[in-house]
């Protein structure tokens, strides 16, 4: 499988005779299936952050000056600084915010809370907690405010959600029902981790605030096994160590609402 097929998956420009093919490539070799859905998630991470500011106006201060046209006729060349470099110096901040992102920064998780400025500067110096909790954070952050894509396989497939994400994780998972707490399985999808391939499920409520359950194996390293809550900008997370997986309950809410709701999850998923 050459690489320019495998960054056309990335980007979802495969033609569909070879979408199948690539997907069975993948299968066979998690480590690249990893790796793809790093740059994957890394691209949504760009768009969720830059897209707004790509489509906006130029900022009156930043605009060339409105001149005319020299007498003979001659053609005003455009300033250094016009909008082709404030395209450009767009892009160098693009890049620069997602090798933070990529390096696990979560800063720009903050989204909506911040300004896209404030979340750039934060990417790079926000202190490193640990790292099952803001994983799981910048994963909701990314994903939960989608309108088209919120999942990869949504809960009218839950059989074939279930059953794909425990092959992928090598354990059978079985995400909590929280109908009586108020929300309701939207879907799932599969995202890359430290150690390997990771699982998200995403609950929604009537009123459209979503919740993601975060399932990452590869914690044997950790011996904080307790139940834990961290707050990453305005994502509540609580999480845990059960065996060799972790778990983050992931929402906008107030800690009291996380905290009862992570209980009934806690209680659901022990054997």
């Amino acid at each position: 499988m050459n690489e320019a097929e495998l960054q056309a998956w990335v980007d979802g420009r495969l033609p569909p005779d070879r979408q199948a093919a690539v997907d069975r490539y993948l299968e066979a070799h998690p480590e690249e299936e990893a790796r793809l859905l790093a740059y994957r998630a890394q691209n949504e991470a760009l768009h969720a952050l830059f897209d707004d500011v790509l489509t906006s106006p130029v900022p009156p201060k930043l605009a060339p000056p409105r001149s005319t046209l020299p007498s003979d006729g001659a053609v005003l060349r455009a300033p250094a600084w016009s909008i082709p470099g404030w395209r450009r110096m767009t892009a160098m901040v693009a890049v620069a915010v997602g090798a933070s992102l990529v390096g696990g920064a979560a800063g720009w998780s903050l989204r909506g809370a911040r300004t896209e400025a404030a979340l750039a500067a934060d990417a790079g110096s926000m202190p490193r907690g640990p790292a099952l909790p803001r994983q799981a954070a910048i994963a909701h952050a990314v994903y939960s405010p989608e309108v088209k894509h919120p999942v990869e396989v949504g809960a009218d497939q839950q059989q074939h959600l279930v059953a794909w994400l425990s092959k992928r994780l090598g354990k059978q998972l079985r995400p909590p029902t929280l109908t009586q707490q108020g929300y309701e399985l939207v879907g799932g999808r599969l995202l890359p981790g430290d150690s390997g391939p990771v699982a998200q499920f995403m609950y929604a409520e009537a009123s459209g605030q979503r919740m993601t359950l975060y399932v990452s194996p590869g914690q044997k390293q950790n011996r904080d096994t307790g139940f834990r809550f961290a707050q990453e900008g305005n994502v509540g997370v609580f999480y845990w160590i059960d065996g060799s997986f972790g778990y983050a309950l992931s929402a906008a809410v107030g800690k009291g609402e996380l905290s009862q709701i992570a209980n009934a999850v806690y209680e659901q998923l022990q054997p």
